[in-house]
């Protein structure tokens, strides 16, 4: 009675407003239905936009709308970026490769663009120790340009290390390009930006968030670790900049994760993929003639393909590669992931090759920085356990490291994580690598991290706590959107 004498119009207003609310969600249901997702997942997100009232509407605008189909760049600049970067390149090199490494190297020309990349040569990279050192060494050496993308800069040790060598260059006069995560880099120290762009460095920080954007942009985030050195060197893979890679933190002793250092043909495609991110952060077009590669490469032996993906990304690239390598699997699929939470179809594709006989081994970390993330990885271990697949706990510390290797011929690793999150909501990066020795090498990585695990059975996996299992069950239902 109050409310109507103060304002005679409360109840019109209200009424007005919540039909303008029903109508929103409404249009959100509409929205959804016509995406055409996963049938579990549109009836998922119906569920909660209709029984979660104004939270559910808010849970959406973060976690549920969908960017598929969408550029992060222009057709112009996107063409003047291909120019820059075209070449002679073969889209398919036919000897000496197995008819599945063949189907590969065509799928991902269909999802990314043709490209294939001949003559290169790779240094892998365990600990954080030899990448940081060799990364500066390069840095050192810079004359031109220097280009780097993160999704974590720490203002720890590594980090100051690491910016002040940069700031050092561009007083040099070698042009230094920063790009990292707002969301991954939050706490990135505001002395050293400005001392980095006092000295000519330009930095800027990918999807920055305010209160204006914050639902809009959260969501989405640069998983992205690449370095390109004057067009001719390349960095790309799982470490971020950070002591926990060199001496670890309070908790773990240095992490283990891999890294690359790539030199070749291949560094083109690092170039064109931080340009393109470079161009939708700041509208500028990187397209300098000294940025393009000039090697003369005589290796030929080393094929490779770079792989970009992300919420842009019609067929979330790097899962459905994923997919093909282990479905077309003969003998071995090794995966290292710090998270696995994976989509029912990649589930499904490893339980499937393993319960025909192909040697399945999932390495994933006894430790994690994540509570919440470890539980639910857990949720899927009794369902790999019980196909056949051989679960191996690292045991020292975190294990980081992304990588999938397959049968005798093809390995990948990069940045992205066995989960829903770096499949679909990330902006990650991959090198997809096809050869012999490469694989071997590989492979032998994998089985001295084996020595450091202890192979789970499924009588020991049974003994777990109770309320584990319960949390485990519950936390499965998010694993989406963590």
């Amino acid at each position: 009675m109050f409310l109507a004498e103060l304002f005679p119009y409360a109840n019109l207003v209200y009424n007005i407003l919540l039909v303008l609310y029903f109508l929103t969600v409404l249009a959100v249901i509409v929205v959804v239905l016509s995406e055409n997702r996963n049938p579990v997942k549109s009836m998922a997100w119906v569920l909660v936009l209709v029984l979660l009232p104004v939270i559910g509407l808010v849970i959406y605008l973060i976690f549920g709308r969908s960017l598929k189909g969408m550029s992060l760049i222009s057709r112009s600049a996107l063409r003047e970026l291909r120019r820059m970067n075209d070449s002679s390149y073969p889209t398919q090199v036919s000897e000496g490769l197995s008819v599945e490494s063949q189907q590969l190297i065509n799928l991902v020309n269909k999802l990314t663009g043709p490209h294939l990349f001949v003559g290169n040569d790779v240094d892998v990279f365990t600990t954080g120790v030899d990448k940081f050192e060799s990364l500066k060494r390069d840095i050192a050496s810079a004359t031109d340009h220097i280009h780097v993308q993160y999704f974590i800069i720490e203002n720890d040790d590594v980090g100051t290390d690491l910016l002040n060598l940069l700031i050092e260059k561009a007083r040099e006069g070698v042009q230094v390009r920063v790009l990292y995560d707002y969301v991954g880099s939050f706490y990135m120290s505001s002395r050293l930006l400005k001392q980095m762009r006092n000295a000519g460095i330009e930095v800027h920080a990918f999807l920055e968030l305010s209160l204006a954007t914050f639902a809009f942009r959260v969501n989405w985030r640069n998983h992205r670790k690449i370095v390109v050195i004057d067009g001719q060197v390349g960095y790309v893979g799982g470490m971020n900049i950070a002591d926990r890679y060199v001496t670890g933190d309070k908790e773990w002793s240095a992490w283990r994760d891999t890294h690359l250092r790539v030199t070749g043909e291949a560094v083109t495609a690092l170039q064109y993929s931080f340009a393109i991110d470079w161009y939708f952060t700041t509208s500028k077009l990187l397209n300098s003639p000294s940025m393009r590669y000039k090697g003369n490469p005589e290796k030929v032996d080393l094929v490779m393909q770079m792989m970009g993906s992300g919420p842009t990304s019609r067929w979330n690239n790097i899962s459905v590669v994923f997919f093909k390598a282990i479905t077309q699997a003969k003998h071995r699929v090794y995966v290292q992931t710090p998270y696995f939470l994976p989509s029912d179809a990649l589930l499904k594709a490893l339980e499937s090759v393993a319960l025909s006989g192909v040697d399945v081994r999932l390495m994933i970390p006894r430790k994690l920085d994540s509570e919440m993330l470890r539980l639910a990885t857990g949720s899927y271990i009794k369902e790999c356990l019980l196909s056949g697949i051989k679960v191996y706990l690292y045991e020292p510390t975190v294990m980081h490291a992304k990588v999938v290797i397959v049968d005798d011929e093809f390995v990948t690793t990069g940045s992205t994580n066995f989960d829903f999150r770096s499949f679909e909501h990330n902006f990650e990066f991959n090198v997809l690598v096809y050869n012999k020795d490469f694989n071997s090498r590989m492979r032998a990585i994998f089985e001295a991290d084996m020595e450091q695990c202890t192979r789970l059975s499924m009588g020991k996996w049974k003994q777990r706590p109770l309320m584990q299992k319960a949390l485990e069950s519950v936390l499965r239902l998010l694993s989406p959107i963590l």
